[in-house]
């Protein structure tokens, strides 16, 4: 049962993911009882799943209570928890608890240099997340060290061509992007791609995130024309691989939007904006939560409106007929009129895309839990 939620999950099939997780938690708490592995595990899973449709303080008690039972069973110094304080630390990190997260992630990657050993993967992957977290706290000097070394890790653990090797490319190429090493980045992002279409062919969802990733570099270097057929290739594969409702489609429709509003062509990027927003309002309405790119995703469409030549009151009405929830309830967690009309518009990470902001996150593991290995994420340019 555990399996089959976890091809729902990976489908953002996430109600009916999640109510298969609550059962096979049940099952194995009745069972096998509270501290069992598989008990673990499917706590681990459902605390991701509820990470992934935005609900952290629902997550953050499960990851603590995996995190006391793997200590207790295995002791503190153990491996698996070791991957409970690398998930842990990552939704503290996303709860932007900085301060929270970096010790965990610090005292993970010992644990793992210890019990693993410095050459190990799973080491690759403490080091690349610890990396991500010192870029986002502007610590690009010591974020850089960990990042060759998680790639050298994961080269000689797997070969120079191996997808592992493609994510790790793909966040020092975002580093040396966020250094303005432009042209240090591209040659990394394009074997990032090559790796991942022979690996795993020209359709998938890997693909999709790397042309997504480069095609954002080569639009910061003004080269839109390069640029625009990488972001419609990205689109088309992942509404083939997940359905045009994804949450991964929409950061491919808003990264395109941008781009054709960078070239001018506004009314032709204006339905990709409103339905990337609609597909955040959708998910928002299925999951009980705000997406966390939610009130970027309104500021976006309003910015574009705005440049349409529509008025302030003419975009609030637009809105309000898009979700009308957020203009009527009281106790609404997102006030549309709050967000539409902040200055610019923003950059978003969406799971399975570009390396910026958000990270992508390793799946659950089948019986076993695994760290999340975060490759940075799409950014919706």
């Amino acid at each position: 049962m555990n399996e089959l939620a976890l091809h729902f999950d990976s489908k953002a099939s996430f109600e009916v993911a999640e109510k298969l997780y609550r059962r096979a938690l049940a099952i194995y708490e009745k069972t096998s009882g509270p501290e069992h592995t598989n008990t673990v595990v499917c706590l681990n899973n459902l605390a991701q799943l509820l990470q992934d449709t935005n609900r952290l303080d629902e997550a953050e008690p499960l990851m603590r209570r995996v995190l006391e039972i793997d200590e207790a069973s295995f002791g503190p110094e153990h491996p698996n928890v070791a991957i409970d304080l690398s998930n842990l630390a990552q939704l503290l990190q996303d709860t932007n608890r900085l301060d929270e997260s970096e010790p965990l992630m610090r005292r993970a990657l010992e644990i793992g240099e210890t019990s693993l050993g410095p050459e190990h993967p799973n080491v690759a992957i403490r080091l690349n997340n610890l990396a991500l977290l010192l870029q986002d706290t502007n610590r690009l000097d010591e974020a850089e060290p960990l990042m060759r070394r998680a790639l050298e890790i994961d080269e000689a653990s797997f070969g120079p061509e191996h997808p592992n090797v493609a994510g790790d490319l793909n966040n020092m190429a975002e580093l040396l992007r966020a250094t303005n090493r432009l042209d240090e980045a591209e040659p990394l992002y394009r074997r990032a791609l090559k790796i991942d279409e022979e690996s795993f062919g020209p359709e998938h969802p890997n693909v999709a995130r790397d042309l997504n990733n480069l095609a954002g570099l080569l639009q910061a270097m003004n080269r839109l024309d390069e640029a625009e057929p990488l972001y419609r290739r990205a689109l088309e594969i992942d509404e083939t691989s997940f359905g045009t409702e994804h949450p991964n489609v929409a950061t491919c429709l808003n990264n395109l939007a941008r781009l054709l509003q960078d070239t001018n062509r506004l009314d032709e990027a204006e339905p990709l904006m409103e339905r990337h927003l609609v597909i955040f309002l959708e998910f928002t309405r299925r999951t009980g939560h705000p997406h966390p790119h939610l009130e970027d995703a309104i500021n976006n469409y309003g910015g574009l409106l705005m440049k349409m030549g529509h008025s302030r009151n003419e975009v609030i009405e637009r809105l309000k007929r898009l979700a009308p929830e957020m203009f009527e309830s009281a106790d609404k967690q997102v006030n549309a009129k709050e967000v539409i009309f902040r200055e610019g518009a923003t950059d978003m990470g969406d799971k399975g895309k570009k390396d910026k902001g958000k990270r992508e996150k390793q799946k659950k593991g089948q019986l076993s839990p695994k760290d999340k290995r975060k490759s940075k994420k799409p950014k919706q340019e």
